[in-house]
């Protein structure tokens, strides 16, 4: 009788990066309307909740912190968040949450990444949400074909880094039909993407000063990603999508209020804030939570220990 080994989960295939994330933080306009996406559609559970902060996440981590009272949507034309990843722990988790999205007929874009099953939504404030499951057995390396990126698969064949998910194979996974179910526990902030505004300051930015890993460059299509030592390549990804030189949102509209970095020791986080000094003694600020600073692009990062 043959058995299928499973896929590592998004906790167990951060095992070896030298950065993991904590909570993502975001702007939004108005409580229950965010409410009504981020746990009624997607699945996240309250963890608690203030006047001014509602952190959500799953049984074993927190994955988000809403800050209502934004005073619109995001903007297109700025620096900040394209989306935040959420990466599910299994093929079943992972087409739970697409059916319950489909259902409710949302908005998404089921994609296949080859390294990554992946579906995009955006919330009601239009900030990007990506839901993931990691399929890295299915890939090799990235490669261009006719100035276009392509993906190697693993039985060496190129692919479209953007192919259609095979919504059957997905479905196929899902043993019961409780679409009601919450995100669960071993869920994880698997990747993030931002929009900035100059790809070069960024990968030396993320790479010389907090330790990403250089993976794919792609400056025709005027994108990157980075890994964070282990072996899954895409934890970061920048773009310029929104335009060169694009500024930071305007203050009081929906979007990126900052990412938290998690790192294994103090010792690395030492390192960071070693590295972060040499562009100057403003460049890191210590808060009671950890080491606040910003990329090139004026997105912030809040570094701190796991």
């Amino acid at each position: 009788m043959s058995t299928v080994t499973p896929r590592p989960t998004p906790a167990t295939s951060t095992a070896e990066d030298a950065i993991i994330y904590g909570a993502v933080h975001l702007d939004v306009s108005d409580a229950t309307r965010a409410l009504q996406f981020w746990g009624g559609l997607v699945g996240l559970q309250t963890l608690s909740r203030s006047a001014t902060e509602i952190h959500l996440g799953v049984e074993d981590r927190e994955l988000l912190v809403l800050h209502p009272g934004a005073a619109g949507p995001t903007p297109r034309g700025h620096s900040g968040l394209y989306h935040l990843a959420l990466h599910l722990p299994s093929e079943a988790e992972f087409a739970r949450v697409l059916l319950r999205i489909a259902q409710a007929q949302y908005p998404q874009a089921p994609t296949d990444h080859i390294m990554h099953w992946a579906t995009y939504l955006d919330d009601p404030d239009g900030i990007g949400l990506e839901l993931s499951f990691e399929t890295l057995d299915r890939f090799s390396h990235y490669g261009s074909a006719g100035g276009r990126p392509v993906v190697v698969d693993s039985a060496g064949q190129l692919r479209s880094p953007t192919d259609h998910l095979d919504l059957q194979e997905v479905v196929s996974h899902l043993e019961d039909r409780d679409l009601s179910a919450p995100l669960p526990g071993r869920t994880r902030v698997g990747h993030v993407h931002l929009h900035v505004a100059d790809i070069e300051s960024s990968l030396r930015f993320y790479g010389e000063r907090l330790g990403f890993v250089p993976n794919n460059l792609e400056p025709l299509f005027g994108m990157t990603d980075m890994g964070a030592g282990g072996s899954f390549p895409h934890r970061i990804a920048m773009n310029v999508w929104q335009g060169r030189g694009a500024p930071q949102r305007p203050a009081g509209t929906a979007g990126l209020r900052h990412v938290e970095l998690h790192v294994r020791s103090h010792a690395a986080l030492e390192q960071a804030r070693e590295r972060l000094s040499e562009s100057g003694p403003e460049a890191a600020l210590e808060t009671a939570e950890g080491l606040l600073t910003s990329d090139p692009s004026g997105n912030r990062l809040l570094l701190a220990l796991e």
